[in-house]
C-alpha cells in the first residue's frame, strides 16, 4: 500500500516560524515534524510515499530527497499554490495508483499505528475509512459522529477527524486535478450513502497548528527519545 503525506499548507498560525521554513520541516526533538511520519510509516511496512507541497516546497524535496535516509521511496506532487486536501489528493492520483491508499496530515503528531490503520480494508461499496479522535480543547464540537462502525455527519456524540484516513481512488472520481477542492464535502456526500467507515483512536494525537502545540510536541518527543 502507498501513503500520501499532506504537506502543502502555508502554516499561517505558525508565523513567523513558517515564513522561511515549511511547517513539515519544523524541528521536533531533532527530527523534522514530517520525519516522524516517515519513520512510523516505514516501521509499519509502508515505504512508498507521496508528498505534496506548495509553500517553500523545494525545501522539503531538498531535505528529504528520495527518502533513502528514512528507508522510504518518496515521490513528490508539486502544487503552484495549495489545492486544499481533495484537490491535492486528486492531483497526486497518478502517483498513488488504483488501489486504496493511506493519507496522513503532515501537521499532526501522533502514535496512531499506521500498519493497523491499513488493515481496515474498505469493504464492498466503502470509499473511505477515517481515524477519529476525542475532541481536543481547540475543537470541542468535533467533526463526525460514529454509529455501528460508520461515520455520520450528525449525531449526539461527535469526534474530531484526525486527518488520517484510508481512501479508495473512486472517492475522487469527480474531483478535477490541479483545482482547489475540500475533502469534507466529498466525505459528507459519501457518508449520506453509507460509504464511510470509521474507528476511534484514544492515544496520542496532537494538531501541531500553533507555536504552543509545537512546543508540546517537542516536549512529548523529547520524553520518547530518552
Amino acid at each position: 500500500m502507498k501513503a500520501m503525506i499532506l504537506a502543502a499548507g502555508r502554516g499561517e498560525r505558525m508565523r513567523p516560524l513558517t515564513d522561511f521554513t515549511p511547517k513539515p520541516l519544523l524541528d521536533v526533538a531533532g527530527t523534522p515534524l514530517i520525519g516522524w511520519h516517515l519513520r512510523h510509516l516505514v516501521a509499519s511496512g509502508i515505504d512508498q510515499i507521496v508528498i505534496n507541497h506548495a509553500w517553500l516546497g523545494q525545501q522539503i524535496e531538498d531535505a528529504l530527497q528520495d527518502g533513502v535516509a528514512y528507508g522510504a521511496q518518496i515521490q513528490y506532487s508539486a502544487e503552484t499554490s495549495a489545492l486544499e486536501t481533495a484537490g491535492g489528493i486528486a492531483t497526486a492520483l497518478p502517483l498513488l495508483g488504483n488501489a486504496p491508499f493511506l493519507v496522513v496530515n503532515g501537521d499532526v503528531f501522533t502514535d496512531i499505528d499506521f500498519g493497523q490503520a491499513t488493515l481496515q480494508s474498505l469493504g464492498e461499496g466503502i470509499l473511505a475509512h477515517l481515524i477519529l479522535v476525542p475532541n481536543p480543547p481547540q475543537h470541542p464540537d468535533g467533526d463526525f459522529a460514529l454509529c455501528n462502525g460508520k461515520a455520520q455527519s450528525e449525531g449526539a456524540i461527535k469526534y474530531t477527524f484526525s486527518g488520517i484516513g484510508l481512501y479508495h481512488p473512486a472517492l475522487f472520481a469527480n474531483t478535477l486535478p490541479e483545482q482547489p477542492a475540500k475533502l469534507a464535502p466529498l466525505l459528507r456526500a459519501a457518508m449520506a450513502q453509507g460509504q464511510v467507515s470509521a474507528s476511534v483512536h484514544s492515544g496520542l494525537w496532537l494538531d501541531v497548528g500553533t507555536v504552543e502545540r509545537l512546543e508540546l510536541a517537542r516536549a512529548i518527543a523529547g520524553q520518547q527519545n530518552r
